[in-house]
């Protein structure tokens, strides 16, 4: 019998059309893009699946668009009659997790996230900060390369996404002193990510706190499954605790592969990928590798994905 974890993607997994074929065939899809719609008060559908992707890529419309998406996709497999034992996502991925758990009501998870990209988004100048990611170095030399170049300003590191693949972020000049040391200490590549703000850095915990007082206006429920959280790469064992790790973590890294290992050592042996986008499924390949284990990956984002989903079910 599998062991299964729903993962669900963060920000730079969109694309223009992406959902589109499943709302074409699941009425349960369509009927989570027309919430979001309306409780938004615009057309998220349309922006979606038609683009323009200038538009599409904007933060704010970019966190409401992948949770929609995945949660979309979601209702669909759980049509299916498929269950997580556990769940996570990749930043703002977790929401989706939240919603999964029932934690959140999805029309309110949804209004939520746009306010959460407009505030990540306002915090800090267009230009200031940027994100780079550090590919073929381990942990603790990316640690050090953050220390060392860190008197050009702010510099951190902000996703361990798996073995060999940290993101880092921070000021300008900081992140581009970042890039020369790494290559220096034998990074395979250091690439500026085409990003307009230094996510989970600490420039940004202005925008925590006011996610804070944005959390407090929305009713959390009990957890039905189980979330780790992005913060602590534990489950999140109260509701309570909820809005302080969602205010966090939009400031402090976000410990993926530390997630993956933490369900792996779990159990759980299939990871199933919902919403836009395949990347996590390789983070989940790398850092199963690394640990020795083997793991089965599905990502699910249209038809033809949902086919193989199906196949792997019967």
């Amino acid at each position: 019998m599998n062991k299964i974890a729903f993962i669900f993607p963060g920000q730079g997994a969109q694309y223009v059309g992406m959902g589109m074929d499943i709302v074409e065939n699941y009425r349960a899809a369509a009927e989570v893009f027309d919430i979001a719609n309306e409780s938004l008060g615009f057309d998220l559908k349309r922006l979606c699946f038609e683009g323009p992707n200038e538009e599409l890529i904007k933060t704010e419309n970019t966190q409401p668009a992948i949770l929609t998406t995945s949660i979309a996709i979601l209702k669909v497999i759980d049509e299916l009659g498929l269950k997580a034992e556990i769940t996570a996502g990749l930043s703002l991925g977790e929401y989706s997790s939240l919603v999964y758990s029932g934690a959140f009501k999805f029309e309110e998870a949804v209004k939520l996230v746009k306010v959460r990209g407009k505030l990540m988004q306002e915090t800090v100048p267009l230009g200031v900060g940027t994100m780079a990611a550090i590919i073929g170095l381990e942990r603790d030399v990316v640690e050090e390369v953050v220390r060392e170049s860190s008197d050009a300003g702010v510099v951190e590191c902000a996703n361990y996404n798996c073995p060999g693949q940290i993101v880092i972020s921070g000021e300008v000049k900081a992140v581009e002193k970042a890039c020369d040391v790494a290559k220096e200490k034998g990074a395979k590549k250091a690439l500026k990510l085409s990003v307009s703000a230094p996510f989970h850095s600490s420039l940004l915990r202005p925008a925590g706190d006011k996610l804070n007082e944005e959390l407090k206006k929305v009713s959390i429920a009990e957890m039905k499954t189980k979330v780790v959280s992005n913060v602590t790469a534990k489950i999140i064992e109260n509701e309570s605790e909820i809005r302080e790790l969602l205010s966090k973590q939009v400031f402090m890294p976000v410990l993926w592969q530390d997630s993956i290992e933490f369900m792996i050592k779990y159990g759980i042996d299939t990871f199933i990928e919902i919403g836009p986008g395949k990347s996590l499924s390789s983070f989940v390949k790398k850092t199963a590798k690394k640990l020795g284990v083997k793991v089965t990956t599905i990502n699910v984002e249209n038809m033809t994905t949902l086919s193989k989903l199906k196949e792997f079910l019967s």
